[in-house]
């Protein structure tokens, strides 16, 4: 079965080896689909730690995990990527999340800022 992120290969060689802390997300756009496949999983740990650094102490784990439990995931859509390859220091990834949450679908479509700090990728910030 493929991983939740929308890649054909499997969880536990796709986003697991993230999520399990076996390696690190290699570039912007694995970030992202590594972080939606913890919606996904309902793992927030890992949402926490792949935040900005700075901005952890803010991280609304309770909110986070309120959304990740009410909602049933339908799929990612990953539109365009900007920069955030592995030689990068920042890039952006525009994508949208498809969710439904009593019973209404949500089509969450956002341009996300990743920045790059001693070689991992962390999300900063929606930007459109």
């Amino acid at each position: 079965m493929p991983c939740p992120c929308g890649l054909p290969e499997d969880y536990d060689a796709c986003c697991g080896m993230f999520h399990s802390g076996k390696a690190n997300a290699p570039t912007a756009q694995r970030l992202m689909r590594s972080r939606y496949c913890a919606f996904v999983k309902q793992d927030i740990r890992y949402l926490k730690e792949t935040t900005w650094p700075a901005q952890q102490k803010h991280f609304d784990e309770a909110g986070y995990a309120a959304r990740a439990a009410d909602s049933i995931w339908l799929g990612l859509t990953v539109h365009a990527t900007e920069e955030g390859s592995e030689t990068d220091v920042r890039g952006t990834v525009t994508f949208t999340a498809k969710s439904m949450v009593n019973g209404v679908i949500d089509d969450h479509t956002e341009k996300s800022l990743f920045k790059k700090k001693s070689g991992n990728w962390f999300y900063v910030k929606a930007v459109a």
